[in-house]
């Protein structure tokens, strides 16, 4: 059954959740590496992880990623495959991955990101090691040689594409100390690639306060303008942001949006002309979403999963006139299935 969400820009209705990966009766979890990919129209790939239920309770990424594709838009998908990258990382011992965040460069190169963690502590998330990325040339059905990203230990929060070119957030921070930041080093970088994920160099650093503050999203909005979230984990119903007017070079501006409901690991998209956040909410408790109409200034929020913790690691993808959205969704204590659900307009 459908359920009606009055946006601040029009209105439209989230479909009842799917499942679209059924971790509890091959008994695993899979938490983070929700990326997702549009490489031809109408022709997707979505990514999730395969970890062990029994390595912090399921909560952690002590395994390897997945990845199944869609020919039809989204309303069906193909068998799954593993990733080759992680599947050899894990066979190896010395780190795990996991996949975030993937784009299709305009030259059609399919391009995942991929954060390295330890596999030693017992959440196999932490400490980060530099992160990698890995490309195909033809949507998914073989991968290049993976890539270092970037000389910093840390956490790839977000990708987007803007006018063809790649921008890309990495939190600078290996959590040693905390997952966030704690330290002046602990810093947001921005990352640029102009020729198809071949390169990518560093254009600036966000002058945010980084203390107590994690996760991070980026968005670019109509009227050119990048801006860039994150949440401070000291005051969770205040998300941080920063706007720059010269795609990423420079930050002239920021402040805080009230969030009502609260946002952890705050996901991001323009749909048409309406802004929609979603994440994890206030204490880590319940799947929420918001809706804006310039990106600063958001609603009340909308509870689409009101209880439960250890899970809505989330993410989006604008498909045609709707919006997928992927999300982790708790069976049992930190193990987790994985959802869709479709926002469509009214």
């Amino acid at each position: 059954m459908k359920r009606l969400i009055k946006g601040k820009v029009f209105d439209f209705t989230i479909s009842e959740p799917e499942l679209y990966v059924d971790n509890e009766s091959r008994g695993r979890s899979g938490h983070m590496s929700h990326a997702m990919t549009e490489y031809e129209p109408g022709k997707l790939l979505a990514f999730n992880m395969n970890v062990s239920p029994k390595r912090n309770g399921g909560h952690g990424q002590y395994g390897w990623v997945e990845y199944r594709r869609s020919l039809d838009a989204g309303k069906t998908f193909g068998e799954i495959n593993t990733f080759p990258f992680s599947w050899d990382a894990f066979l190896d011992g010395k780190f795990t991955i996991a996949c975030e965040k993937a784009l299709t460069c305009p030259d059609g190169t399919v391009v995942v990101f991929c954060l390295r963690n330890s596999p030693y502590n017992e959440i196999c998330s932490e400490p980060f090691y530099t992160p990698y990325y890995v490309t195909s040339s033809d949507g998914g059905v073989s991968w290049g040689e993976p890539k270092e990203f970037s000389p910093w230990a840390g956490r790839i929060y977000d990708a987007v594409m803007y006018e063809g070119d790649i921008y890309v957030v990495q939190f600078c921070n290996d959590s040693e100390i905390h997952w966030t930041g704690r330290l002046p080093e602990h810093v947001y970088r921005i990352f640029k690639s102009s020729d198809n994920a071949k390169t990518f160099k560093v254009i600036s650093t966000v002058p945010q306060n980084t203390l107590n503050r994690g996760y991070g999203s980026l968005l670019f909005r109509p009227d050119g303008s990048l801006i860039f979230y994150c949440y401070n984990r000291a005051d969770e119903v205040n998300m941080d942001y920063m706007i720059s007017y010269d795609k990423g070079i420079t930050w002239t501006c920021g402040g805080r949006c009230y969030l009502e409901k609260g946002i952890r690991n705050p996901q991001t998209v323009i749909w048409d002309s309406q802004f929609i956040l979603h994440g994890r909410g206030s204490c880590g408790r319940g799947f929420m979403l918001y809706t804006s109409s310039d990106g600063i200034n958001w609603d009340e929020g909308f509870a689409i999963e009101p209880n439960k913790e250890l899970c809505y690691y989330s993410n989006n993808i604008v498909i045609g006139d709707k919006v997928l959205l992927q999300y982790s969704d708790a069976y049992n204590g930190g193990c987790v299935n994985v959802m869709h659900a479709w926002l469509e307009k009214a």
